[in-house]
């Protein structure tokens, strides 16, 4: 990727950070690391798939229409990266073992946590299914990268936003990145950082690099590009490569300082899409969006199957349904923050849920 070339006039000598001091990526992967490995109900947050099973239920349909657009393959890979409790994964599989039986039997489940309690949660999710069809016992990995070989099909939801970032300053003095120490902010110079194009760099601006991200982009694309596979990837972020602090946290349900007590908050940051695409279609793989995440899901039908259920439900549950399908898909709520974005193999076709060609 280009880097923006350094002014010589600009530019200070790197040097060391403080003593005591944490890079920005360095300190958000051990506090988040540690909220995930202690924080088991992760009740700070509710992600779509608590708010309603016709998300998971879209999301299976999903990939049982990627499935027969390869061919349905006897052997498929069915991924999750960043299960939580594992609801969306059950919630797929209940859709897809009661109306694809031929795709749930072709299934591989495999989950990307490196939590063992939320790996006895989602144990606990899916043991019905497992017991029903041997290929749904989940099988669990620390990273992407050990999945076995094979047809793909990943699905990841807010599992982006959650990886770390680094921070860069763009100062009049040349480039400073942000460390930790003692719970707050302080600036080391640095190199020129390596960024997508396109980004307007205005003075005092701070920039943000998701490294892990691109590195999964771009295993992502090495790997389409010879291996039949899709991605999902449901997150909030932006479509261009903007500028901003985005780092946040929510500590008790509640947004609190993200330096305060490392591994007590859930620490997230914006998806940039533009850099995931760039490095993912580098690699070799074709890009799909980003959509809102209310175009995508309305599009594969949230409102009628909303409908569907809530025509057999309880007053009460199909008000909770139809107040579950509005959080998901309202301009004002998730619908447009959320964004979706699928990567495949460059001869499948377009998933379902995308309105036009690849992004180029």
């Amino acid at each position: 990727m280009p880097t923006f070339p350094p002014d010589p006039q600009s530019s200070p000598a790197p040097s060391a950070p403080p003593a005591g001091a944490e890079r920005l990526d360095h300190f958000m992967a051990r506090a988040n690391a540690r909220y995930y490995a202690t924080h088991p109900l992760l009740s700070d947050f509710i992600t779509a798939p608590e708010i309603s099973q016709v998300f998971g239920e879209l999301l299976g349909a999903w990939a049982a229409t990627v499935w027969a657009s390869m061919g349905c393959p006897s052997r498929v890979i069915l991924a999750e990266a960043g299960p939580g409790r594992g609801t969306l994964m059950a919630d797929m599989l209940r859709l897809i073992t009661a109306r694809v039986p031929a795709f749930a039997h072709a299934l591989e489940v495999h989950l990307v946590e490196t939590s063992p309690l939320m790996r006895k949660a989602q144990a606990k999710a899916l043991a019905p299914f497992a017991a029903r069809v041997p290929g749904l016992a989940p099988v669990w990995h620390t990273g992407l990268d050990s999945l076995p070989d094979g047809p793909l099909i990943l699905v990841a939801n807010e599992f982006l936003d959650a990886l770390p970032i680094r921070q860069f300053l763009h100062t009049p003095a040349g480039w400073q990145e942000h460390y930790v120490q003692d719970a707050a902010f302080c600036c080391v110079p640095c190199p020129a950082p390596e960024l997508p194009d396109g980004r307007a760099l205005d003075p005092d601006c701070v920039v943000e690099l998701c490294e892990p991200a691109l590195d999964i982009g771009r295993l992502l694309g090495q790997r389409f590009a010879h291996t039949p596979g899709a991605a999902l990837f449901l997150d909030y972020g932006h479509n261009s490569s903007l500028t901003g602090d985005s780092l946040q946290a929510l500590r008790y349900a509640r947004p609190a300082r993200p330096l305060d007590a490392a591994g007590e908050a859930d620490l997230t940051a914006h998806v940039d899409f533009t850099a995931f695409a760039a490095a993912a279609r580098q690699a070799g793989a074709t890009i799909w969006g980003a959509v809102t995440q209310g175009a995508f899901l309305r599009a594969l039908g949230l409102m009628e199957r909303t409908e569907q259920l809530a025509a057999h439900a309880s007053p009460q549950d199909a008000d909770a349904l139809r107040s579950g399908a509005d959080r998901l898909a309202a301009p004002e709520k998730m619908g447009h923050l959320f964004r979706v974005m699928a990567l495949t193999s460059p001869l499948l076709p377009m998933p379902p849920g995308f309105m036009k060609g690849p992004a180029e």
